[in-house]
């Protein structure tokens, strides 16, 4: 087999691979609408649940999910912005640069239900949160940091390096360099960042099923300490009465607002990034 024919088979087999993930998400938006159609309509949005979640709407658990990934999107970005400036503005050896970043990163291999009992311990015992939205918050915001993180550090870095040196040039001390320079031409990574944070706190369960929610019960928290329910707590329980068509359908609407949350998230990423290009990209 020849150079030529040999690239030709590799952007084929390219080609029907991406064409198979684009099916697979095809059929998965397909058979969640489907399977949710029956219950979509104006009062399955805006009506609270009744009935154990058989009948009714999603009102709360909308509010819920929306609560924690606000919360943790609010908790983390703090956190994530001052650890890439560390790492790209005040750290100079490569070796601890890359030691620092490994740590971060590693954080996306540790399961979710590790991260939930780990959570629990931290935040629900030792700092008496409880069940709580505001220990779910915390779990969430410590899941999310890695996806901030490497956004944010590849808009950092992305920046070209005589932007710096003109800051330094006119006498820009290292705080008004971050301020003046850094922060508004990385703009476009911490919003992309904090979006697809925000697509996956909202797809989360394991993590915060017995820290900050409950099945049913609760509305809007009026504390810190009060749990909230869920739209992914909500698909669980439901989907487990197989045998009841009210609870099954109920669970499919449930799941069709939550993936249309996420798709909008990412969608909403994938324009902010195409538009908040930096001015040298112009």
């Amino acid at each position: 087999m020849n150079r030529r024919a040999f690239e030709k088979l590799a952007i084929g087999i390219s080609g029907a691979l991406a064409l198979f993930g684009c099916l697979i998400l095809v059929f998965i938006l397909v058979t969640v609408w489907m399977r949710g159609a029956p219950v979509l309509d104006w009062h399955f949005f805006t009506a609270p649940a009744s009935g154990f979640g058989h009948d009714g709407g999603v009102r709360y658990q909308i509010l819920g999910t929306v609560l924690l990934m606000t919360g943790a999107a609010l908790a983390c970005l703090p956190v994530a912005l001052g650890s890439v400036l560390f790492s790209t503005e005040f750290v100079r050896s490569p070796r601890l640069k890359k030691n620092f970043r490994s740590l971060i990163y590693s954080l996306n291999a540790v399961p979710t239900v590790l991260f939930g009992l780990m959570g629990y311990i931290v935040f629900g015992v030792l700092l008496d949160t409880g069940v709580s939205w505001l220990t779910g918050t915390l779990i969430l915001a410590i899941m999310i940091l890695p996806t901030l993180h490497v956004s944010l550090l590849e808009a950092v870095e992305s920046i070209p390096s005589h932007y710096r040196e003109a800051g330094l040039a006119l006498g820009l001390t290292p705080g008004q360099l971050i301020r003046s320079v850094i922060l508004p031409h990385s703009m476009y990574g911490l919003v992309t960042g904090t979006l697809l944070g925000l697509a996956r706190a909202a797809g989360e369960t394991a993590a915060i099923m017995f820290t900050a929610t409950v099945f049913s019960g609760v509305t809007v928290p009026r504390s810190f300490t009060e749990p909230v329910t869920t739209l992914q707590t909500h698909i669980l329980v439901l989907a487990q009465e197989a045998l009841d068509p009210n609870a099954v359908s109920q669970a499919w609407g449930a799941a069709f607002v939550l993936l249309m949350g996420v798709m909008v998230l990412i969608a909403l990423a994938l324009v902010w990034r195409t538009r908040l290009r930096m001015e040298a990209e112009r």
